[in-house]
């Protein structure tokens, strides 16, 4: 699955194609994403200069809410941790088949979703809002639903990141997690969700760079390599006959672990079907060159079965009905991403709500620069949204927006805009202790304040002083409306906590 840089084909991956040297490309937001209309030109340009019988698998990370891989265009679903405030696994499988429909629109087949792992790790620097929740089975019933929703339209859904990342407690984007787990814990917990889907049918699961020591019997060795964990653990033990495909080659966890170029190949022999490509065309080219070297090295039947499953892949998805570009952010699905958003809502503390501002009474609206946290993340291209909700409601509202850090200054500077205001509403992402800071002190203040965690929910733990909390899991603008009904009464907060320790 080869990526590359540009919004249009370049004329060398186009020849490669013609060649039959791929099973299919993976489009990237920050690389190939310009707009709809661009994304469907380029699928199109993909499928044209294809020369195989079957179509090419073409793929991106449209989880929705943190990871929105197929750019702004797209309905803005508040994204898996949201769903899971909602317990609901037919609003899953709704969204799910949302999703799979703009995919298809766009000519996206297959899409890196859903999230199978289970947050059991507050700390977790890759994972947060991306998960459904920390219990195996709730994350199990909704990834069920979502992977069963895109089935329904024809779309590949991708089960990720074998077997459980909840445990990480370094990015593997730099270097690799060790998930010291026993294999009861494993069973019970990160597996359950991935067992699951893969009874209700779901045809790929991507393996990702994680130890996995109570299986390999080694720390510095990428799961996605290792074909006790691969054709042992995936293949006969829960009995998975789809394709896996890797995590993204690029990754530091596995590059750092036992080298990019001969790992290409172990993970072959270990029962992998695709290998997961970066825009990195030399990169590209060197892996190419390792496969071609040690292909031979891997047994004949295993890279029979391999073809046989890319091919019925493939064949698959050929029979999807394509819709128009105009069911990309249509109508229905907006109204399907608010009734995620507004079911989703968490009040955690209430003390000061609704608000009920006099008609001269002013409003401050804190919150910091949406940024990404890690490149599995494309907060970076929202706008903060938390005033314009605001004055929905109370024309009289005033926007600070701060640095994800803020400094000493920045934080003086908004304590005392806020002497001049009667109500204080803040957000936070992932309440950094200079965020915290700026919170402690607005609270301190003695104004009526209302704090919301706008990503992961356990903000309130830097600021356990507050006695108005409320949880949103997303920073998009569906979510914001939705916060801001709530703090004025004009909706109930509908949500439940999907982690424990939020109190």
């Amino acid at each position: 699955m080869i990526g590359f840089s540009g919004t249009r084909l370049p004329p060398e991956t186009r020849d490669e194609i013609a060649a039959g040297s791929f099973a299919g490309a993976t489009l990237f937001r920050f690389e190939n994403v310009d707009c709809v209309e661009q994304v469907r030109a380029l699928t199109e340009d993909l499928q044209a200069a294809n020369r195989s019988r079957y179509p090419l698998l073409i793929a991106a990370d449209q989880e929705t809410g943190q990871l929105q891989g197929l750019g702004a265009g797209t309905t803005a679903f508040p994204g898996a941790m949201a769903l899971g405030a909602t317990r609901d696994p037919d609003l899953a499988r709704r969204v799910g088949r949302a999703i799979g429909r703009e995919c298809l629109a766009l000519g996206v087949n297959v899409n890196y979703a859903p999230v199978c792992d289970v947050a059991t790790r507050a700390d977790n620097p890759s994972l947060g809002i991306r998960s459904f929740g920390d219990d195996p089975e709730l994350v199990a019933a909704l990834a069920t639903a979502m992977a069963s929703g895109m089935l329904d339209v024809g779309v590949v859904p991708v089960l990720k990141h074998f077997p459980g990342k909840g445990e990480a407690g370094v990015d593997p984007h730099y270097e690799l997690p060790v998930l010291d787990l026993d294999i009861e814990r494993l069973e019970k917990v990160e597996l359950a969700p991935f067992r699951a889907a893969i009874r209700a049918n779901a045809p790929a699961v991507m393996v990702g760079h994680y130890g996995l020591p109570a299986i390999t019997g080694r720390r510095d060795l990428p799961a996605s390599v290792s074909g006790e964990v691969v054709e042992g653990l995936l293949r006969r033990s829960m009995g998975f006959d789809g394709v896996v495909i890797t995590d993204a080659l690029d990754m530091g966890a596995f590059a750092q672990a036992v080298g990019a170029e001969p790992a290409v190949v172990a993970a072959l022999r270990a029962g992998v079907d695709l290998l997961l490509c970066s825009a990195d065309g030399a990169a590209r080219r060197r892996m190419m060159e390792a496969v071609a070297e040690g292909i031979r090295t891997i047994d004949s039947t295993v890279r029979t079965a391999s073809r046989s499953r890319i091919d019925r892949l493939r064949q698959a998805v050929a029979t999807a009905d394509r819709p128009g570009l105009d069911a990309v952010g249509c109508h229905d699905h907006v109204e399907l991403a608010r009734e995620v958003a507004s079911r989703s809502i968490t009040a955690v503390r209430s003390a000061v709500l609704p608000l009920q501002p006099a008609a001269g009474d002013r409003i401050l609206a804190v919150m910091p620069t949406p940024t990404n946290v890690t490149p599995a993340d494309t907060s970076s291209t929202v706008s903060a949204t938390l005033a314009v909700a605001l004055r929905r409601h109370h024309h009289d509202v005033t926007e600070v927006i701060v640095s994800p850090d803020p400094s000493d200054a920045e934080i003086d500077s908004v304590v005392d805009v806020a002497g001049g205001h009667s109500h204080l509403v803040v957000g936070t992402i992932g309440a950094t202790e200079r965020q915290a800071a700026l919170v402690r002190r607005l609270i301190a203040s003695g104004k009526p304040t209302v704090t919301a965690a706008l990503r992961t929910p356990y903000d309130l733990h830097t600021y356990p002083m507050a006695d108005t909390h409320l949880l949103t899991y997303s920073i998009h603008r569906f979510s914001m409306d939705a916060l801001a009904d709530v703090i004025f009464g004009l909706e109930v907060a509908a949500g439940s906590v999907p982690v424990a320790g939020i109190t």
